[in-house]
């Protein structure tokens, strides 16, 4: 028979109690496991090992020691590490592994699906950011060749989208009329492109992401909105036909140029082209939302239209009786725009400015696309490694006559319904865009302007989420508030403007969290060692001769410091009949505070200095103060500025071991 397993110990401590089950460890041990830790890395340190962790593949570095047996497995090794960099850098290459001729059936249809739909939006969104029809599908062939190499998502389309023009027109008619100088203004354009992914670029490679995040959900919605309200109105300009329109685009501006064209020369042609077709393409778009075995219908339905309204108009010549068309589209693929970049005029600045709003929106929408999608299937994507791919594949669209492109949703939605396996569907599309611009653009001479108009009009409705706004209401009324800043600030003033409120009230309820923290009285659950806020449970009950507070902030710093300090006295003077501390019984007078600090991530040393005064003023009434639960950086500063010597040590590892230890328990737990 074999020997009886020797006895064992183990210890499993959480922020406010011993589990059940558990070995019990004295207090006086546990806290000096706690102060005796050893110190938490520098900001070097934490900086070089994010770059080593994120870098240098796991393989490189999952055995170091290991020694290589001869010079063949040492070439090996280094081969392999070539290898899984280049995976890292481009992973399509991960597609070999598992590639095979049923998958690519499935890219190609749905890329030739996705390039029907590409086309004709490309050409609208091109008219929508005021330059030549060929621009958009100069940016529809590519960004996403580039972004099929470089790109984590399956499932994202690439290509020109509406809210990105939208915003580049906005921004960009202030500092060039497109009208009186095109050519400068295209230049504008590249230029602003290339800012926008060298910043996508440096935000990946510096691993900022973070920085898209100041766009909040609810100010996503309110600006999708807003923008997809003007871009409707905008639309105006083409579906009626009017020749003298406004550059504004607020919504009294544009509102106020469509009344005024009530004077000038009608076409009902356009009018009645236009809302035929806009029919068709909302029926469409309805069948295909209903029954998802037809999205096909929804996805053709825009190049159906381009193909029969232009042939209406060359065969009855509507042309010469006031339908406007679109006349030349340049064929060829993609020239050379880089001598067109303008980095030493006036303008670099307001280049380099509306490249970072448009770079921010740019990726808030794809990497929202991209993982929406990724969770369908069931697998995560980098979000820093798509900014590194989006910006690669706009630097690189800068140089090739392409403007801002990113992920659409409308498009990706298609090509997932039509069944994409991988990336190679965007390859797909780019190279059926490439051959139509080689070969097919001169059939676009008589396609109608109210088409286009039509076909980024039925593309609209998703943009405008009613449903969510009404959630967001329900949930939080802050959020809300952001969500309707940038809906009124985009509508009723510009683009960056309802930009800039919505992430003004997103900063300003971060600091009005941050500021005015929490600091809640907690108390012990009945038959339990749990400590929890006493009204949010009020079956807790206090400890007598005890007052804990729980500091509910990751940060005690400058900036609220001393709100929490008078919080805290506020709450250890309160008494149940509203009387002052002097006034309380004997019996009732607390004799130990123990500030829960579980939830404090770091301190500065305008926090340490006001624990520092709270210990001061707490003494002068006779009360002691104790520190329960303070994480590694916490506890390292407090070491540092020898506050741990001034409260005498009375520091622990949880809140009930700060009770037990006070009131004389710590001895009923048995040695380990």
């Amino acid at each position: 028979m074999g020997s009886l397993p020797s006895q064992t110990f183990s210890v499993e401590i959480t922020d406010n109690h011993i589990h059940a089950g558990a070995v019990a460890v004295p207090g006086a041990q546990t806290s000096e496991w706690l102060l005796n830790s050893p110190n938490p890395p520098t900001f070097w340190e934490q900086i070089v090992g994010a770059i080593n962790e994120n870098a240098i593949p796991r393989s490189c570095i999952k055995n170091p020691n290991k020694k290589v047996s001869s010079l063949g497995s040492g070439k090996q090794s280094i081969f392999k590490t070539i290898v899984t960099l280049l995976q890292r850098v481009f992973p399509i290459l991960k597609l070999a592994r598992n590639y095979k001729a049923s998958k690519f059936k499935n890219d190609l249809m749905a890329g030739l699906t996705l390039a029907s739909l590409s086309i004709p939006q490309s050409i609208g969104y091109a008219n929508l950011a005021k330059l030549d029809p060929q621009f958009g599908l100069y940016t529809s062939v590519v960004p996403p060749l580039i972004y099929a190499f470089m790109g984590s998502s399956r499932e994202i389309a690439i290509g020109p989208v509406a809210v990105v023009s939208l915003l580049l027109s906005s921004m960009l008619q202030e500092i060039q009329d497109p009208v009186a100088d095109p050519v400068a203004y295209r230049r504008l354009v590249f230029t602003v492109t290339l800012f926008a992914g060298i910043f996508q670029a440096s935000f990946g490679l510096l691993r900022l992401g973070f920085l898209v995040d100041f766009l909040s959900h609810a100010a996503i919605v309110g600006f999708m909105a807003g923008a997809a309200i003007l871009i409707g109105l905008q639309q105006m300009k083409g579906l009626l036909a009017i020749s003298n329109f406004t550059t504004k685009t607020d919504v009294v501006s544009v509102l106020e140029s469509v009344v005024k064209s009530v004077h000038q020369t009608w076409y009902p042609l356009n009018i009645v082209l236009g809302c035929s077709f806009l029919i068709f393409l909302l029926v469409a778009r309805f069948i295909g939302r209903r029954n998802k075995k037809l999205f096909w219908v929804s996805a053709i339905a825009p190049l159906i239209s381009v193909i029969l309204s232009t042939l209406i108009v060359f065969v009855s010549r509507a042309d010469k009786h006031g339908v406007k068309i679109v006349k030349e589209v340049k064929e060829g693929l993609n020239p050379i725009s880089i001598h067109q970049l303008q980095l030493n005029s006036s303008t670099v600045g307001l280049a380099a400015k509306s490249g970072l709003i448009a770079a921010v929106i740019a990726l808030t929408e794809a990497i929202a696309v991209g993982r929406s999608f990724a969770s369908i299937k069931g697998y995560n994507i980098d979000g820093n490694k798509e900014m590194i791919a989006i910006g690669f594949m706009n630097i690189i669209g800068s140089l090739t006559s392409c403007y801002i492109a990113t992920g659409s949703f409308s498009r990706t939605a298609v090509n997932y319904s039509a069944g994409c396996e991988s990336v190679l569907s965007n390859i797909v599309m780019a190279i059926t865009v490439m051959v139509t611009l080689q070969f097919f653009t001169r059939f676009l001479y008589f396609t109608p302007m109210a088409i286009l108009a039509s076909i980024i009009l039925s593309a609209l409705p998703g943009l405008v989420d009613i449903n969510e706004a009404v959630h967001i209401w329900k949930v939080d009324k802050l959020d809300f508030l952001a969500c309707l800043g940038a809906f009124l600030g985009v509508l009723f003033h510009s683009v960056e403007f309802g930009l800039l409120v919505a992430v003004g009230i997103s900063f300003a309820k971060i600091l009005l969290i941050s500021i005015r923290p929490g600091a809640e009285e907690v108390g012990r659950l009945p038959r339990s060692d749990m400590f929890c806020n006493m009204k949010q449970f009020p079956m807790a009950t206090k400890t007598q001769g005890f007052s804990i507070i729980r500091i509910n902030s990751p940060l005690l710093c400058f900036a609220n410091a001393s709100f929490i300090r008078d919080r805290i006295m506020r709450l250890v003077e309160e008494d149940e009949d509203g009387d002052g501390i002097e006034e309380k019984t004997i019996k009732d007078h607390p004799k130990q505070l123990v500030v829960d600090m579980c939830n404090v991530m770091s301190i500065d040393t305008s926090g340490v200095i006001v624990l520092e005064e709270l210990h001061k003023r707490l003494l002068l009434h006779g009360i002691q103060l104790s520190i329960a639960s303070p994480k590694w950086e916490v506890i390292h500063k407090l070491k540092k500025t020898k506050f741990v010597e001034k409260i005498e040590g009375r520091v622990f590892i949880s809140v009930g071991e700060a009770v037990d230890s006070c009131t004389g328990n710590a001895s009923k737990f048995p040695s380990p």
